[in-house]
């Protein structure tokens, strides 16, 4: 997997601010993607020692069988506080070091955050996306900016998110009478094909498999 570090990840909020904002103007938000897809991954973070230590774990599933084929875990310090907006500036450096470690390279990427339903519309899935060149989908489980209608309790179901008159992704329902996802774009991948892939990959629970995977990895003691 090719990883092409854009900056340091040492810095101010100001300086990440900057970042997003520059970097955000080359996030692809239609289908470029390789098909037919073979294998799709999940992403996702857990904290040690107080939350010091980052460690961040990834799962590569088949598809569409959904089936188990590599996972990873990587640890380092954690170099950025927690503030919502910035999620990726505290988790993505790990992320990649785990993602170095698979020798499957995914077709498609599921965080759990935000794409561009982030105020700067650059969150994780954009930031990871970009810098690794892969499609990423946000697959996030609260909301974090925008407004949207209500969704019909049925599997399946989904509104359109919007901020500021634009649509910035979607409120999916993956279980009749569960919580619904809040789905965005990340990079190379549009909205319809997002809520596409993560309807195929939350066939039975709430959470896609790939993060129900990866969150365990990432937790487990």
């Amino acid at each position: 997997m090719k990883i092409n570090q854009r900056h340091t990840w040492t810095l101010t909020t100001a300086e990440a601010i900057a970042i997003q904002e520059k970097l955000r103007g080359e996030i692809i938000t239609t289908d470029k993607i390789q098909t037919p897809i073979q294998y799709v991954a999940g992403v996702d973070m857990g904290f040690e020692a107080n939350g010091t230590i980052s460690r961040a774990a990834v799962a590569v599933l088949s598809f569409p069988s959904l089936q188990l084929q590599e996972t990873a875990i990587a640890r380092r310090p954690t170099s950025f506080p927690y503030i919502p907006g910035f999620l990726s500036f505290r988790e993505v450096p790990a992320v990649l070091d785990a993602l170095e470690k698979i020798n499957i390279t995914p077709d498609i990427i599921l965080c759990d955050g935000q794409g561009i339903a982030h105020p700067r519309r650059f969150g994780i899935a954009c930031h990871l996306g970009l810098i690794v060149d892969i499609p990423t989908i946000g697959v996030a489980k609260s909301l974090l900016i925008g407004k949207h209608q209500e969704v019909p309790e049925a599997r399946g179901s989904w509104q359109l998110l919007t901020d500021k008159g634009e649509t910035i992704g979607a409120v999916l329902r993956t279980r009749t009478g569960t919580k619904p996802l809040y789905i965005s774009s990340g990079h190379r991948v549009s909205l319809a094909t997002a809520i596409d892939y993560v309807l195929q990959c939350t066939p039975k629970y709430r959470l896609p498999e790939t993060t129900r995977i990866a969150d365990k990895l990432a937790s487990s003691k």
